[in-house]
């Protein structure tokens, strides 16, 4: 029984639940590593080889979660700012929500519910809340199987499902679209935007910005909203750090993004966007250098 197949499907399962592709890295090799322990045990006429390995996956996570605090975007922790020009203080006490790496070759169950604001929200569920959204939402099992990956019965799991549901409703994330694809104009959108960013041409990069536009700096945990201060935040950087910044693509949440170079040629950040209608209405620059790691880069 050949488990590899199943990693990235894996990977992508321990991050939605951990939110740290760090930690889901290490998850999965702990859940190849029960599997093949547990081979002998398996049982095809139970469950398929996909849904069982999400089992052990599943409550290698719930393990590891015992104890630990949630993994928040800044817009998760406070109001936004209203000054750009405030100092940019890393908060590394706090266990950032990480970018996902993620390959536009991957299957469309690969790539469901990897979208940050979807992450975000699910960081807000209690672990087991968390994972009965995540099995029975997004990688859409029965409840029934949900019910005995938890080790629980179907009316708990649907009980379970319903709080989920309204906490990540009211987070503002829409539960109908966890399995829809990104933007098809997404991609146009973020390349203009890279382009108008190694420009360093701040009208360019405006107009492509929604009114209520979200900009987010983890481990900064600063964050704006509006147009007008995104803005007055991207002179700033020109300003103080100059021109000539290099991008290059990257896949990052199911998505396109980028990676930034400062003009010394400094590693800087990942950018991960959301584009609705055409428009940027979210951009999470991620400038932990640490993160880049997990990307295939130059």
């Amino acid at each position: 029984m050949d488990h590899e197949v199943y990693r990235s499907d894996l990977l992508a399962h321990c991050y939605r639940m951990l939110g740290s592709f760090d930690e889901a890295e290490d998850l999965v090799q702990e859940t190849l590593l029960r599997a093949w322990k547990a081979a002998d045990r398996y049982d095809p006429d139970k469950a398929s080889v996909r849904t069982w390995l999400h089992r052990i996956a599943t409550n290698v996570c719930l393990t590891a979660l015992e104890g630990r605090a949630r993994r928040p975007l800044p817009s998760g922790i406070g109001v936004a700012g209203d000054d750009p020009q405030v100092p940019l203080i890393p908060n590394l006490d706090i266990p950032w929500l990480q970018p996902f790496p993620s390959d536009p070759a991957d299957t469309t169950e690969q790539r469901a519910g990897l979208r940050l604001a979807l992450v975000a929200a699910l960081q807000l569920l209690p672990a087991r809340q968390r994972a009965a959204l995540v099995l029975r939402e997004v990688l859409q099992l029965p409840a029934a199987d949900v019910a005995k990956t938890l080790d629980t019965s179907v009316a708990s799991v649907n009980s379970s499902l319903q709080r989920a549901r309204a906490t990540v409703r009211a987070a503002g994330v829409s539960i109908e679209g966890l399995r829809e694809p990104a933007d098809p104009g997404e991609r146009a959108v973020v390349e203009k935007y890279l382009a108008a960013f190694e420009a360093a041409d701040v009208p360019a990069l405006t107009q492509l910005l929604a009114d209520d536009v979200v900009l987010e700096m983890p481990p900064v945990a600063l964050w704006l909203a509006g147009r007008d201060h995104y803005r007055e935040f991207l002179d700033r950087v020109f300003t103080m750090r100059g021109t000539g910044w290099r991008a290059v693509p990257v896949e990052a949440n199911g998505g396109p993004a980028f990676a930034a170079w400062t003009p010394d040629g400094r590693p800087h950040s990942v950018q991960v966007f959301d584009v609705r209608d055409g428009l940027v209405q979210r951009c999470v620059t991620f400038a932990d250098t640490t993160v880049l790691r997990g990307f295939a880069l130059p």
